[in-house]
């Protein structure tokens, strides 16, 4: 069998892994104290639905995910555990020290809703290079979030990154007017992601609607991270059918 058959079967069977960021029950629990919804529990129970991974993105005013909830991440989480945030010191000693499967780079201000914008992988490459040697040495898988830009695709893999994780925030807003046009802007930077031998995720504002269509056009996306959307589908479908569905998303459509 030869080597380029072998790469078009394994991309043909591919599946991208579903990872649920569970910010949101942290932010319901914490709405009203006390321990209800279980973020452990919701962990465990999202990955017996099926979830291949879990998410979390602790933000320094605890707002949603406490540094406490990532340790206890730790021994619970059976899957792959991403821990999403700013490289300041904190969260570089928090990580470091938990060791997830993978950490994802994110320009977070302190007074930022939530993420809005990826890295310009340019201008800060040498923090980043940094930063990524630094996890490396811990075992952990690094991704760097990034605009659909091809330059700063490119940026992060000088930068020693092993994934880019494209904001997708855009592409959900344009979806809604313009599908064609939504894949389109996205189309050089998950080619240039694949051309430089980065693995390639996507998060932000997807869901059962645009997820599809994005998977299609670029199935070789390693992972996709949601979060906001996910629990909000699962106040109607329940998180056993929100997972289900999901999932199913997610498989190959060949």
């Amino acid at each position: 069998m030869s080597f380029f058959f072998c790469n078009f079967v394994a991309d043909f069977v591919r599946m991208t892994r579903l990872s649920v960021n569970i910010n949101k029950v942290a932010t319901l629990r914490n709405a009203r104290g006390g321990n209800i919804p279980d973020v452990e529990q919701f962990a465990k129970d999202c990955e017996r639905f099926g979830a291949q991974g879990i998410t979390v993105h602790p933000r320094p005013d605890e707002r949603h995910i406490r540094r406490s909830d990532v340790y206890a991440l730790k021994d619970c989480v059976t899957t792959e555990l991403n821990i999403e945030g700013n490289p300041e010191p904190e969260f570089i000693k928090m990580v470091c020290e938990v060791r997830p499967t993978q950490v994802t780079l994110v320009p977070d201000g302190h007074e930022q809703l939530t993420s809005n914008h990826g890295w310009d992988t340019i201008k800060h490459r040498a923090f980043l290079t940094e930063v990524t040697q630094r996890f490396h040495e811990a075992g952990i898988r690094v991704s760097v979030f990034v605009n659909p830009i091809p330059e700063m695709v490119e940026g992060a893999k000088l930068a020693g990154a092993d994934r880019v994780e494209l904001y997708t925030g855009p592409y959900a807003e344009l979806f809604e007017h313009d599908p064609e046009a939504a894949i389109a802007m996205y189309r050089a930077a998950a080619e240039k992601a694949r051309e430089v031998g980065l693995g390639l995720n996507a998060g932000h504002d997807l869901s059962t609607e645009n997820l599809p269509a994005l998977l299609q056009a670029f199935p070789w996306i390693d992972e996709v991270s949601i979060g906001h959307q996910l629990i909000a589908d699962a106040l109607y479908w329940g998180i056993e059918e929100t997972i289900k569905r999901y999932l199913a998303c997610c498989k190959p459509s060949n």
